[in-house]
């Protein structure tokens, strides 16, 4: 059994946080332990974020997975900020990232997020087996399931260039938690995106929704900001906006869509990135054409398993100052008095053999530049 010392943090609660953190797991967790006599995470200097961190860097680990993490480490472009509360990392736009407009997809960008958001979880030590879950969320057969995701992208970076993300987490109460992002362009540290999503927990097992204890919220609130920090501070913004349910006839459909064995993730669901995918699939050409995704959010409302056959239903949507020109009802009939060159859209997907609901969102479009 591993045994501490001290713990020297601001207050006993989080100092008690800190030193089950380290016996619990390592930077890089594995199964298999070396026995200790005693670690001391003492440092004077350091702040109670640093001081975990360097609790869990003194607890032995695997020493092959060691050397694979170290390398992964070494490689990967990002760390955890100063202050440990946040995770920044830079990546490099693929060319098999990019669209036919030669810049990065919104699929590119989600798994981006995605991405960055699983390197933030093991920096601070949490498993790679189990995608972000502490200890006690393994031992319980807990995973971090999607409710929601908001995407908002200014500017789409191109084929080679260089964009970085910083993401942070923080409480969501008993629902879950909350996960914020910023992109920015490298070259000129313009902002050219934000994000914010909220998760919550579901049991493997039963596949069943369930509230975060608090040993589980202890587990990661040690690495949220103490005072919220949101990726979209403004007072209502679109982040925060209901989805209205799009109801029967719809204009646009795409019918049949089933997922391929690419499109499951480690939680042995459909990952949240496809989702977007099909969203997409059934927008009218017209708009496609001729304007770029500005916004999109989505409310996830069950999972999709492997064998289920989804039908992807979108239409307009229409907001205060709208008004439909013409007779034929087409999306393109669709003019904001403010912005002509902007489309709303609400969607639905939902399962072809019963109808039930498995996400609903919008989008919002703006007209490509020129």
């Amino acid at each position: 059994m591993l045994k501490f010392s001290y713990c020297n943090a601001t207050d006993l609660n989080q100092a008690l946080v800190q030193c089950r953190f380290a016996g619990s797991f390592g930077p890089l967790s594995s199964r298999r332990r070396s026995p200790r006599a005693a670690v001391s995470c003492s440092r004077s200097n350091l702040t109670p974020i640093q001081a975990v961190l360097s609790c869990q860097q003194q607890v032995g680990s695997d020493p092959v997975e060691s050397e694979l993490g170290s390398l992964a480490d070494r490689l990967r472009l990002g760390g955890l900020t100063e202050d440990g509360l946040s995770y920044k990392e830079k990546f490099i736009i693929r060319c098999y990232e990019v669209g036919i407009n030669k810049t990065a997809t919104i699929e590119t960008i989600a798994n981006l997020l995605q991405e960055v958001g699983g390197n933030h979880a093991q920096s601070v030590g949490f498993s790679r087996d189990g995608f972000a879950t502490s200890p006690t969320m393994r031992k319980l057969h807990l995973i971090w399931v999607t409710a929601r995701m908001h995407i908002e992208v200014y500017k789409y970076p191109a084929w080679s260039d260089v964009i970085e993300i910083e993401t942070w987490c923080q409480n969501e109460g008993r629902i879950g938690t909350r996960r914020d992002w910023i992109l920015k362009d490298v070259a000129t540290g313009e902002v050219i995106g934000r994000a914010t999503s909220k998760w919550v927990m579901m049991n493997e097992d039963t596949r069943r929704l369930q509230k975060v204890s608090d040993d589980v919220k202890e587990e990661y609130l040690v690495f949220c900001p103490r005072e919220p920090r949101l990726a979209f501070p403004e007072e209502n913004n679109k982040s925060l906006k209901k989805i209205s349910k799009l109801e029967d006839p719809v204009q646009y459909s795409r019918l049949g869509l089933m997922p391929r064995r690419a499109d499951l993730d480690m939680n042995q669901h459909v990952n949240n990135v496809t989702y977007i995918g099909w969203v997409l699939e059934s927008m009218p050409e017209e708009i496609i054409d001729t304007h770029e995704l500005q916004t999109i959010t989505l409310d996830y409302r069950r999972e999709c398993q492997r064998d289920d056959v989804v039908d992807s239903l979108t239409g307009p949507e229409l907001v205060e100052g709208s008004k439909i020109h013409g007779t034929n009802g087409s999306a393109t009939a669709i003019t904001r008095e403010d912005d002509l060159d902007c489309h709303q859209f609400l969607h639905l997907l939902r399962l072809s053999s019963d109808g039930q609901e498995i996400n609903r969102g919008r989008t919002e479009w703006r007209k490509k530049p020129t």
